[in-house]
């Protein structure tokens, strides 16, 4: 087992990042809730460019675990979970459901890491 992580901030210190970070995340999310609220329609151009957040945030929470193995960029045929991730994109294209996609990419997994 990996010994906990240490800072040279004391607790107190610790407190106030976590307290600054928690009003500065408020203040974010209050000012769009405001600026929305005085709008009476969201211009166009906005909702466009809001449908696409939801995929750019599974992208950039997921992505990463496919390139990267052990913190170092794994773009190789060693990397079993980029071929497994692809496949699952491939199945999510095709069929549109999300259990197939689960079903397919960690089956692909399994298969790839019985095999290799």
């Amino acid at each position: 087992m990996s010994p906990a992580p240490t800072t040279d901030f004391d607790a107190g210190m610790l407190w106030l990042v976590i307290l600054a970070a928690g009003i500065g995340t408020y203040a974010i999310r209050g000012s769009f809730i405001a600026l929305f609220g005085r709008l009476d329609d969201v211009p166009e151009g906005i909702e466009r460019a809001l449908r696409f957040v939801p995929a750019a945030v599974l992208a950039a929470l997921v992505v990463p675990q496919f390139v990267y193995t052990d913190g170092a960029l794994a773009l190789s045929l060693d990397n079993l979970q980029l071929f497994a991730g692809a496949f699952a994109v491939v199945v999510a294209w095709r069929t549109e459901n999300i259990l197939a996609t689960l079903v397919a990419g960690m089956g692909a997994l399994w298969l790839l890491s019985y095999l290799a």
